[in-house]
């Protein structure tokens, strides 16, 4: 699988690429090795590059760097645990799933939640430059492909599909919170 021919599909045409996706192998390994490393790279150089090399210019106009260790960390903490939400965020689906209607299935559950977080690996691009931070807005559409993917990988009912998604985007927000908080106190630099 083409990591991103697979991002290209779902971000352009989600209702189309959704029925590929759950005939697709859903093995965790799997998708973390050839998915997951690959995307979750680009938050984690980005924010890399931005905050040691790149710098961010304080009101007296000096520039701020990161020192280069606590940069490098940080970059491996944000990698380590934008796999670490993923996989959580899979067994959270899973758990909440027959609560909604749906069935159990870890592997669609993951996949669900993988192909959701698409639009914010590559929002991470922003973390380039510091004044771009607020682009990572646009990973705001992973909520959509969410909430399109849960009725067909989960089998929620269309009825319950917007109560759902609302329940998992509050997880997966206290997760990504939870992370950012944690970095920014270990090693200074932001995190996703």
């Amino acid at each position: 699988m083409n990591a991103f021919v697979r991002a290209r599909a779902i971000l352009i045409d989600p209702a189309a690429a959704w029925p590929g996706i759950e005939k697709d192998i859903g093995d965790p390994a799997y998708l973390l090795s050839r998915y997951v490393a690959v995307l979750a790279l680009i938050p984690a150089l980005s924010s890399f590059v931005g905050a040691t090399l790149i710098g961010v210019i304080a009101p007296s106009g000096a520039t701020l760097r990161v020192d280069l260790f606590d940069g490098l960390f940080g970059a491996i903490f944000n990698y380590a645990t934008s796999c670490a939400i993923v996989l959580l965020l899979g067994l959270i689906i899973d758990l909440l799933a027959p609560l909604f209607g749906g069935r159990r299935d870890f592997e669609s559950a993951f996949k669900l939640g993988v192909y959701s977080f698409t639009p914010l690996w590559l929002a991470g691009l922003f973390l380039l430059l510091p004044g771009l931070r607020f682009l990572l807005l646009t990973g705001v559409y992973g909520i959509y492909l969410f909430w399109l993917g849960v009725p067909r990988l989960t089998k929620v009912p269309e009825g319950q599909a917007a109560n759902f998604t609302v329940i998992v985007v509050i997880c997966a927000g206290g997760l990504l919170y939870g992370a950012a908080l944690a970095q920014r106190m270990l090693f200074g630099t932001p995190g996703l």
